[in-house]
């Protein structure tokens, strides 16, 4: 509907641009099968055609593009339109991937008819997709077992494989903004259980858009599916316990370090749906019994304590460092709200508040090295000989390279993203540096923060019974592999486009080095062969053994710079000092080349 005033050409222009988007938006309405979405559309209608600049503008946002479906599937904010996450959006994902679920049987790829286990969380309407997801893959003839309840990722990705079926959904905007939400997917048979990949995202996703061209009311919808029992649960308790205990440093009459040791751990779900699965296998596993956070215990999709539910984010550990004051712990764990990410907090004398959260790069060196051992001590057990992978995202720190050559393994650095670290062939360990830590691929193909915690809570127990901390941990970890320090510089830019141009200036104006660090080795991962698919991030390893990875942001308009150093000279202490020193001097010289290229 055209708005009642005369215009001049370049205005007419514009005019219909808006009369097309308002027509857009009225079909939506009118296919629209969730009554608050409908709603809100309709009220944007309304305001669009007074004139009213703001909600033309959130029409536009909500119905000018289409909410991308790649290899983390989708993640979006709530609302009406493509651009959102909605009801329609996920039956037409729905139908889409059932499509080709559905081809892929017919190619013989996977059993016929294929088979998918649904999982959700707690987030706002992540039960409500979840039920629309298994009503239309149902419909398509796709073999459906739906959750019995909200629970984590990684009981969906365990599923998958526990299973054996062809596919698997989670409902999870995982520790995203609260109003947001996702559509998570993983493939069983050769996938073994493993986020998708291209050329896997692409066919889903052609397939979408041909679902999306059809109303969603004509889509066939069936509620005969099956709603799975509490076995899964259980049997992910079983395995992930069997594979924690089996891992606890114990002496040749098999009593494990620290049984005895009073360990005093308090637990925060962040308001995700981690506490109860968790329990159980620490209660399974033989560890201490925590103390919750009670304000954050509960699932709550609101997130009401916390402005982002993420472990990382400052002031999202206050109420569990609170906690931990009152009761003298000696470690906080806390999981992110699908609880496929773990943080963990000690004791520290120079820490705000007392507790110092350890990096995603100190803790993948510690959980790597547990997991090299482990793996070890196995082969010796076994009379077998030891091998394996241990890997990381390459923007994460080098230190688990160093974990590998000691230990006689292959190591591996693969592009952002545990699709690609789940994939490493014969892998012991992976990690990303953003909180995200595989430690038992055998149970689960994707990150993990209930098993890595277990993990988490045996080392620091451990470490109590030999009477050192977690920092003399990390001492010994430098004595014997070198001392990493790493950071993280981000540049805010105007646009994502402008993101991009300044890292083509770096492609186009190559760095020779970093004030006195010269650089030996360049590599462009556009360049075909050298990443599982050409990336644009930029390496330079420099020449006393420090690397800087440029690349531009894919989700928002920034630069991010990851820099890493290395000293392997004097003691811990030492060797600390010097890495850290090293790592803020390359700091000040990598910015002052960025600045003088924009």
């Amino acid at each position: 509907m055209a708005l009642p005033r005369h215009v001049g050409k370049g205005e007419m222009v514009e005019q219909e641009q808006l009369d097309q988007l308002i027509a857009h938006a009225e079909r939506w309405a009118a296919d629209d099968i969730d009554d608050l979405t409908r709603a809100e559309a309709t009220r944007l209608l309304e305001h669009a055609r007074e004139g009213d600049e703001a909600s033309i503008a959130e029409l536009e946002a909500c119905f000018s593009d289409r909410l991308a479906f790649g290899t983390a599937g989708l993640r979006g904010k709530l609302g009406p339109g493509p651009s959102r996450m909605n009801r329609i959006v996920v039956s037409q994902t729905s139908a889409g991937f059932a499509a080709f679920l559905l081809a892929r049987a017919a190619a013989g790829e996977t059993t016929s008819p294929p088979s998918v286990v649904i999982g959700y969380d707690a987030r706002v309407n992540s039960d409500v997709f979840a039920k629309d997801a298994a009503e239309i893959m149902a419909g398509a003839g796709v073999r459906v077992i739906l959750l019995p309840q909200a629970g984590p990722t990684p009981l969906t990705a365990f599923a998958v494989r526990h299973l054996g079926v062809s596919a698997g959904v989670m409902v999870t905007a995982s520790h995203n903004p609260p109003r947001d939400n996702g559509y998570k997917v993983y493939l069983g048979d050769s996938d073994g259980g493993s986020q998708i990949v291209p050329p896997a995202d692409a066919d889903i996703a052609k397939r979408i858009l041909e679902a999306a061209s059809q109303p969603v009311s004509e889509f066939a919808r069936s509620d005969k599916y099956e709603v799975a029992d509490e076995e899964i649960a259980n049997a992910y308790v079983q395995r992930t316990a069997a594979a924690l205990v089996a891992g606890f440093d114990a002496d040749k009459d098999g009593a494990v370090l620290g049984s005895d040791t009073p360990l005093t751990v308090v637990y925060t779900a962040m308001h995700g749906v981690g506490a109860e699965l968790a329990q159980r296998v620490f209660l399974a596993s033989g560890l201490p019994k925590v103390t919750v956070v009670a304000e954050q215990v509960e699932p709550d999709g609101n997130f009401p304590t916390v402005d982002f539910p993420n472990p990382e984010e400052p002031g999202a550990l206050d109420l569990a460092i609170r906690t931990a004051n009152e009761t003298e712990a000696d470690l906080i764990v806390a999981h992110d709200p699908d609880a496929d990410r773990l943080a963990i907090a000690v004791p520290h004398p120079d820490a705000e508040g007392g507790y110092r959260r350890l990096t995603g790069n100190e803790l993948g060196l510690l959980l790597g090295w547990r997991a090299a051992e482990r793996a070890q001590q196995a082969a010796e057990l076994r009379n077998e000989e030891f091998s394996g992978s241990l890997a990381c995202t390459i923007v994460s720190s080098p230190a688990l390279g160093a974990v590998a050559r000691e230990f006689g393994l292959d190591y591996a650095e693969t592009l952002s993203g545990f699709k690609w670290v789940s994939r490493v062939p014969n892998l012991i360990f992976g990690f990303e540096e953003a909180l995200g830590y595989l430690t038992h691929p055998d149970v689960v193909r994707d990150k993990d923060g209930i098993s890595a915690s277990g993990d988490a809570i045996a080392m620091v127990r451990e470490c109590k019974a030999r009477g050192i901390d977690i920092w003399g941990l990390l001492d010994e970890a430098a004595e014997l592999f070198g001392h990493f320090s790493s950071t993280q510089v981000t540049l805010r830019l105007d646009s994502m486009a402008a993101a991009a141009d300044l890292s083509s200036k770096v492609r186009d104006t190559p760095p020779t080095s970093f004030g006195v660090r010269v650089v030996e080795t360049t590599q462009d991962l556009l360049e075909p062969g050298l990443a599982e698919i050409p990336s644009n991030v930029l390496r330079y390893d420099l020449s006393d053994g420090s690397r800087v990875m440029i690349r531009p942001s894919g989700t928002e308009p920034k630069l991010k710079v990851y820099l890493d150093t290395f000293s392997d000279r004097g003691n811990a202490a030492a060797r600390r000092s010097a890495a850290e020193s090293a790592l803020a001097e390359l700091e000040t010289d990598v910015r002052s080349f960025l600045d003088k290229l924009q």
